[in-house]
């Protein structure tokens, strides 16, 4: 498959449209269309349903999707920084899930973006799983990884920050009243859970004897949406301190459990790397961050 190609396919299964996807790559839609079937031919697949007015993608199709934008942003990121190797300069990616550490990291970029303007920074945003599968294909120099996951495959440097296990509620709740939330508290509530926690079971232990009292009804890999729940008194949620907005604007609070549980935040690399400029230097910036706490 020619990277060229690939742009081809991508674009036809953005716009679901040939014509559409012709115009705007400027090659004529006779051409787009004869490339699509040489792709599909050389595949031994099909990858687009053809309707009269617009296109749907096959399962196989949406497969190619996905590794197909993977490919595309690895080569365009390999061709910037090794366009780029004279200086400080290029792409710094980095997955990393909603964490206390993050800032830590930011303050890192910022310093890098000011010192080195012609820097371009990628923060990609996801789960445990997330940030692994984007480290472990290349498309991301580092990921921020939260928990205690075994980390032994990877370089890796731990944060003198750690992210605090708590509740989310409404500041109208019962248990705002409270200076921290045990199991029992939890009992006949509507909870919602980290799904990063829920696939790894974290709360088992704590909750004990309570785990089958505790009506939980779903779970988020972020943040952000399950706040809105919470806000609308659907449910309280189990997430990390300082990751949701709390202040008295947002009507909503956080309240540590207790037993306290909390969690180390680890950066990782792939082991025998040749790391970019731009990488290279944010991890010198990191170890001396972190010596200097």
């Amino acid at each position: 498959m020619e990277l060229r190609v690939l742009n081809y396919f991508v674009a036809t299964a953005q716009e679901l449209n040939m014509t559409k996807a012709a115009q705007k790559l400027l090659v004529s839609q006779p051409a787009l269309s004869r490339q699509i079937a040489d792709l599909e031919d050389e595949l031994g697949v099909k990858l687009f349903n053809r309707q009269p007015r617009h296109l749907t993608l096959t399962p196989s199709g949406q497969y190619l999707l996905e590794q197909a934008k993977e490919i595309l942003a690895l080569t365009a990121k390999t061709k910037s920084n090794l366009q780029s190797s004279a200086v400080i300069s290029g792409d710094l990616t980095i997955a990393a899930g909603e964490s206390v550490g993050m800032q830590r990291l930011m303050n890192i970029v910022s310093n890098i973006i000011q010192d080195y303007p012609t820097v371009k920074i990628h923060i990609l945003s996801g789960d445990y799983e997330f940030a692994e599968k984007k480290l472990n294909i290349g498309t991301v120099d580092f990921a921020a990884i939260i928990g205690n996951v075994n980390l032994s495959n990877y370089a890796s440097i731990q944060l003198p920050e750690r992210d605090v296990w708590g509740v989310l509620m409404t500041k109208n709740d019962p248990l705002a009243k409270k200076k921290a939330i045990t199991p029992a508290d939890l009992v006949g509530r509507t909870v919602l859970n980290s799904q990063q926690a829920d696939t790894m079971h974290y709360f088992d232990n704590w909750l004990g004897n309570y785990k089958d009292d505790v009506n939980f009804i779903g779970t988020v890999n972020l943040s952000f949406n399950g706040t809105l729940l919470v806000k609308n008194n659907a449910a309280v949620m189990l997430t990390l301190d300082k990751i949701a907005n709390t202040s008295s604007e947002s009507g909503l609070t956080f309240r540590p459990i207790s037993p306290a549980l909390s969690e180390p935040i680890t950066v990782i690399w792939k082991h025998e790397t040749n790391l970019s400029p731009v990488a290279e230097l944010f991890l010198n910036r990191l170890q001396a961050s972190i010596a200097n706490n």
